[in-house]
């Protein structure tokens, strides 16, 4: 889907983690296969091109289009799985494969683990016994900075921005890219809802600051087009 993914395993190596392992990296090639707008042979890219209807393309796609909509509901319709009216899931897709991809790994024994999708980042455990893992946030404005560093266990972390492809987040109430934030970082218990609501808080601008110091289970640190840094109270940085 246009990205990569890795793994970074601090248990010790077991027979029943290296299974683990190959089952998630094989679960990520199958979301591939079913979700990726960059594959014309996808199940989502035919189900856009009206070749398949919803009800044939199996329970994942189910499972990813309800997410989708429960998205926009929660977001007053700011994450949209259509932009530009072209089907493209892609805004939940990627955190809810990491998410299980990690789960897989934890269900096998790998209790401290770090799972990064192109930047989107589910934790588990710990770096090392005691020490809790430390994750770096790009400066959108400022090529080889950090703006800062995020510490946590359990945690997911999921940035939205232009500094790696551009203005590529549209308002969906007017269709134009949105430019108001350069970046902006979520932090939450699970990366399927994280990716989610960050995508939909970049595309708010402006708003996302009272907007993510009203959610319960998310803090937020963002970067404005004009250098200013803002987060909310609780952010784990």
């Amino acid at each position: 889907m246009g990205t990569v993914v890795s793994f970074d395993i601090r248990d010790p190596a077991t027979p029943a983690i290296g299974r683990a392992l190959r089952e998630a990296v094989a679960w990520l090639h199958h979301v591939d296969e079913v979700f990726s707008t960059y594959r014309p042979d996808s199940t989502v890219s035919r189900l856009g091109r009206g070749e398949l209807a919803p009800e044939r393309c199996g329970a994942e796609v189910t499972e990813v289009l309800e997410l989708c909509e429960a998205a926009a509901r929660a977001t007053g319709g700011w994450f949209t799985h259509t932009p530009g009216g072209r089907l493209d899931p892609s805004g939940m897709v990627k955190g809810w494969a990491v998410e299980r991809a990690s789960r897989i790994l934890y269900e096998a024994g790998a209790h401290n683990t770090c799972v990064n999708g192109g930047g989107d980042i589910q934790l588990r455990g710990e770096a090392a016994p005691g020490v809790p893992w430390r994750v770096g946030i790009a400066h959108p404005l400022r090529p080889g900075a950090l703006c800062a560093v995020v510490t946590g266990r359990d945690l997911a972390v999921a940035t939205s921005g232009t500094a790696e492809r551009g203005p590529h987040v549209l308002d969906p109430h007017t269709g134009e890219p949105a430019t108001a934030l350069a970046s902006l970082t979520l932090t939450g218990p699970g990366l399927t809802w994280t990716d989610a609501l960050a995508t939909a808080a970049f595309a708010m601008g402006h708003g996302a600051r009272a907007w993510t110091a009203a959610l319960d289970t998310h803090e937020a640190l963002a970067v404005t087009a004009t250098g200013e840094l803002w987060r909310t109270p609780g952010f784990p940085a």
